[in-house]
């Protein structure tokens, strides 16, 4: 008999007063006769009733919390307030056994912390199993809408010679000899000898890549693993992270803009169709911590509403001056209120301006474009006041900024000028500049950091709760 899914059965009366098998894992064992077994399907155990009487007992005492079980029985109408049905237990075998004494993840309240040493196993809490359903969910709705508007998937390469950001912090990939590694005649480490025959590192973004094929294939998106050697220990940082970059020829900063919010909008309405459960109760569990908290810290909008604020609501969109004179002018930043005080243009904006913006000034969703162009990337395009450049970031409520995209600078000279401005190697993007030199055209895109979209979407704080198995420094346990 084929394994039937706990979430098919609870949402489902095709099953009632059938024989099923199922299997799962013990949350809870009371009485010597009531199972709450989880598959992973869904939040909701369903309960599953044994006759101790005529159980072995040698099988009742390995029903502990963690076992693995297989339970073949008759579904139906619970006595219970709890569930709507559960599962005579016809047969119940034992698949793996859990120690009671060793089995860390036991029916009670953990902090996340106490969790995260134990990251191959938290996902057996309601909270974990919530956040990666959506994960996964919100990866699907992801692929769904590139998939519907005409995009093409590109595997950008993981290893790289290129620092699409510029900013160095990237880590190494060598097979040279750690203790003894060879050195030219300047005793600098010879890289022409290593494995690639250069120095290369992970990759800290997808995008050149994907302009290269945007530049041919006109539509298209990475949606993979991306590195940074920064030395961050924070809760929005990790060094191991995942990056939704879509790249776009013929479209400008405003097709970019409209681009961006069309997609944010699609992917969260999409959890609101399909994750339903985990929702509501990841919404009743930030709420429940919000109480905790002191008044003022407290967020305004639940979990839900949070979601509703960026589906139902038209995106602001201003330019960075506007922003500036705002913040500039605000009670906040007069009152010295902000951490980071707003008195001079060309400012790098902060989480707290950025929530000023959504959260009291506008009351919707922020698109702020045409930025300094010191304090963004290379490769964004210059504006004809040569100092602003066609750069847009899109902020959140609860959290700032969630997407930075730009028009990408299509001018070949103006290009090599800002490469050697920031000490790139010019030689190092010969195949980049390239596109500026056979077939050159306006082309524009964004990137979306997946785990800040998990973070949002689920309500969890610390960004090593919404990524399987967190890489941060010192921390690569698992």
């Amino acid at each position: 008999m084929n394994n039937i899914s706990i979430n098919h059965i609870l949402n489902s009366n095709k099953h009632l007063n059938k024989i099923v098998s199922i299997s799962g894992w013990v949350r809870t064992f009371r009485a010597n006769r009531f199972i709450a077994l989880n598959d992973g399907s869904c939040l909701n155990n369903i309960q599953c009733v044994v006759d101790f009487e005529k159980t072995e007992q040698k099988i009742l005492k390995k029903i502990t919390t963690g076992a693995a079980l297989n339970i073949k029985g008759k579904v139906i109408e619970s006595q219970g307030s709890q569930q709507t049905v559960e599962i005579v237990v016809d047969e119940c075998q034992i698949l793996g056994e859990s120690n009671p004494e060793l089995y860390p993840i036991q029916p009670k309240k953990h902090s996340f912390e106490f969790l995260r040493e134990n990251a191959h196993l938290r996902s057996r809490t309601n909270t974990f199993s919530a956040v990666m359903r959506i994960r996964s969910n919100l990866s699907f709705a992801i692929h769904e809408y590139f998939k519907k508007n005409g995009f093409y998937y590109v595997h950008t390469p993981i290893i790289t010679a290129s620092d699409a950001e510029g900013a160095g912090e990237q880590f190494r990939v060598s097979t040279l000899d750690v203790k003894n590694p060879p050195v030219n005649e300047d005793g600098q480490v010879d890289f022409n000898r290593d494995f690639f025959g250069k120095e290369t590192n992970l990759t800290v973004s997808g995008q050149l890549e994907a302009e290269a094929y945007a530049m041919s294939m006109g539509k298209v998106y990475t949606f993979g693993p991306t590195f940074r050697a920064e030395n961050s220990n924070t809760s929005r940082h990790l060094s191991e992270f995942w990056m939704i970059e879509p790249e776009v020829a013929f479209m400008d900063i405003e097709g970019n803009m409209k681009l961006a919010e069309d997609f944010l909008k699609y992917i969260l309405s999409y959890l609101i169709k399909n994750c339903n459960d985990d929702l509501k109760f990841l919404d009743s569990r930030l709420t429940a911590e919000e109480k905790q908290k002191p008044q003022n810290e407290r967020s305004q909008l639940s979990l839900i509403e949070k979601l509703d604020f960026v589906i139902k609501n038209d995106f602001k969109i201003i330019t960075y001056t506007e922003a500036f004179e705002i913040l500039k002018n605000s009670k906040p930043n007069k009152k010295k209120k902000f951490k980071y005080i707003i008195d001079k243009w060309g400012a790098d904006l902060q989480s707290e301006h950025e929530r000023y913006l959504v959260e009291r000034e506008f009351k919707c969703p922020v698109i702020i474009y045409n930025y300094p162009a010191k304090i963004k990337s290379f490769y964004m395009r210059l504006n004809d006041d040569g100092k602003t450049v066609r750069a847009m970031d899109i902020l959140f409520p609860g959290i700032g900024e969630i997407v930075g995209g730009s028009q990408r600078e299509e001018r070949l000279d103006i290009l090599i000028d800002k490469i050697k401005e920031v000490g790139i190697d010019e030689k190092e993007l010969w195949w980049y500049t390239d596109l500026r030199k056979f077939g050159t055209a306006t082309h524009s895109g964004f990137g979306l950091g997946f785990e800040r979209l998990v973070m949002f979407a689920t309500g969890m704080s610390n960004i090593r709760d919404v990524i399987p198995f967190p890489r941060t420094p010192q921390n690569a346990d698992f």
